[in-house]
């Protein structure tokens, strides 16, 4: 009896042991979490330096924003887009040059229209205007041709048991299914920073004050208007109209906004970039979305009453009949102050706030093609738009990722604040650039002293030239983590985020993050050790664009 007892109990220890083994995954030279551009160029760059990698990808799909329907790109100045970056848009030139890409218009009835430049540059062999499908095949080409190894859905373990760090080194990470991964460097290529938060980074949500670096364009920003995307008209916030006591319509906040200048915790809104379109061949009508509810755009139905008609303003074409349409106005496709919450969220609770984005924005849809006190002209010709059948066929049409334009932000080795973008203070170390305006979108809607309605948080000042972006903004203070590298949830101000935040310069900073993860291995460093000469040879001899000529 006691012999079956200890084999019994020997069976389970190894039977517990084979459980173990099948959760440890094989070590690697460095882990990429994240499936957005930036973790597909850090990981060529790895592979292609003869390391080996692994794709943690918390998605089905790859490509983030770029292959969730931000088509329209937001490019800035392409002369500083280099390296894989550029090399994606030259695979979508390659890809709309055959005539086999034009299945639902000719390429002569498409026209060139693209943002700040044309759309299809022949002279440099790029296209910045692409459909959601054409960049996931580009990007799923990619990891194929380079032989990248991609766990997809593989969600991080957000537990502090689930990470293992030796003094500032992390040494392995855990999934949700028990898988654990060991590396010698990490890089977080999420829109969250799932990893950085975990790893104790220190970091920073919302807006900071504008004395905190001396800014002018960071904090609060109420009573600067600098787009169409404020109450021009004197719109009543109220239930019923002009009535105090009636209560607040959907969406509008009974907070005080806040000083001038002052920091908060506060998020620029998100919305979904849709890729819609008005061929019948190719049309899915808008559905009325579960829990719609017609009060949630009553300051629309006063907007339209007001004699608004930009509703379709922001409809920019892509290929093929589509669109990549993005917020305009007012009271638009942004669900203003909903995302709170959405960074130190639960994966339960931010698929609960991505959910109520989707509701509201096909809402929004839905109303304006349908609900009757819609101007005739608009409901008519919004009624003739859809979703794309042959877009997120496995997300009933419906992009599968949400804009997250801001959510986390390292406080790293080095911040890069407006003064930077702006040209006034310039960098020893670059691994990229980037050109956007300083760019926010609205942060709150409240009441005005006056009993109106307004937005707030709007932000689009230009950006003289190309601006360098420093190494030390991708990595943590060396006290805090000493191999992890963050290409796009980078160490700089909200306002200076609002220029780096392009998918174009995730993609570069995540290809130098890349070499810098090489470099670091090679030569036993930690990531601040990293020779920067050494790293900027490695940049410009893959194409990298390090300073405007």
């Amino acid at each position: 009896m006691k012999k079956i007892k200890i084999g019994l109990k020997l069976a389970l220890v190894f039977a517990f042991m084979q459980v173990e083994a099948q959760h440890v995954a094989k070590k690697v030279d460095v882990v990429i979490y994240g499936g957005t551009p930036a973790a597909i160029t850090a990981a060529l760059e790895v592979k292609q330096a003869g390391k080996s990698v692994v794709v943690l990808s918390p998605d089905r799909h790859l490509g983030g924003l770029s292959s969730g329907g931000l088509g329209f790109t937001d490019t800035g100045n392409k002369a500083v887009i280099g390296g894989f970056a550029k090399k994606f848009y030259q695979d979508v030139y390659d890809h709309y040059s055959q005539g086999s890409s034009w299945n639902w218009q000719s390429r002569a009835s498409f026209g060139n229209r693209g943002q700040g430049t044309v759309a299809m540059d022949s002279e440099h062999g790029t296209m910045w205007i692409f459909e959601p499908h054409v960049a996931e095949g580009i990007f799923d080409t990619w990891v194929r041709d380079y032989q990248i190894d991609v766990v997809r859905e593989a969600y991080l373990d957000r537990q502090e048991s689930a990470i293992k760090k030796e003094g500032t080194a992390i040494k392995s990470i855990k999934t949700l299914d028990g898988t654990v991964y060991e590396a010698k460097i990490f890089i977080d290529a999420t829109y969250e920073g799932d990893l950085m938060a975990l790893a104790k980074v220190s970091y920073t949500i919302g807006r900071e004050a504008n004395k905190t670096y001396g800014e002018r364009w960071n904090g609060v920003q109420t009573g600067v208007f600098q787009h169409r995307h404020h109450f021009i008209a004197k719109i009543s916030p109220y239930k019923r109209e002009g009535d105090t006591n009636s209560g607040l319509v959907f969406g509008v906040s009974a907070e005080d906004p806040g000083q001038y200048g002052t920091a908060d915790q506060k998020l620029q809104a998100y919305c979904f970039r849709m890729c819609l379109t008005n061929d019948a061949r190719n049309r899915k009508p808008f559905a009325q979305p579960r829990d719609y509810d017609p009060q949630h755009y009553v300051l629309l139905q006063r907007l339209f009453r007001a004699g608004w008609d930009e509703a379709f303003q922001k409809f920019d074409l892509v290929p093929n009949h589509k669109t990549d349409a993005n917020n305009h106005g007012p009271f638009s496709t942004d669900f203003i102050g909903m995302n709170y919450n959405y960074p130190e969220a639960s994966y339960a609770e931010r698929k609960s706030i991505i959910e109520a984005h989707h509701h509201y924005q096909q809402g929004l849809y839905y109303f304006m093609a349908n609900d009757p006190t819609v101007p005739f002209a608009i409901r008519t010709r919004m009624a003739e738009w859809g979703v794309a059948k042959d877009e997120f066929k496995d997300n009933d049409n419906w992009p599968f990722q949400l804009y997250i334009r801001e959510a986390r932000r390292m406080i790293g080795q080095y911040v890069t604040t407006e003064h930077n973008i702006l040209g006034k203070c310039r960098v020893e170390d670059p691994i990229g650039m980037g050109s956007y305006t300083l760019d926010s979108h609205n942060v709150q809607r409240y009441v005005t002293k006056e009993g109106y309605v307004q937005n707030e948080g709007d932000i689009g000042v230009q950006v003289p030239k190309p601006y360098a972006i420093s190494y030390g903004s991708i990595i943590p203070k060396s006290d805090e983590c000493t191999n992890l590298l963050v290409p796009v949830c980078v160490s700089s101000s909200h306002i200076a985020f609002g220029s780096i935040r392009m998918e174009p310069v995730f993609m570069v900073l995540g290809q130098s993050a890349g070499a810098a993860a090489v470099l670091a291995i090679d030569n036993d460093h930690v990531v601040q050790h990293v020779d920067y000469g050494l790293l900027k040879k490695q940049l410009l001899k893959v194409g990298q664009v390090l300073e405007q000529k």
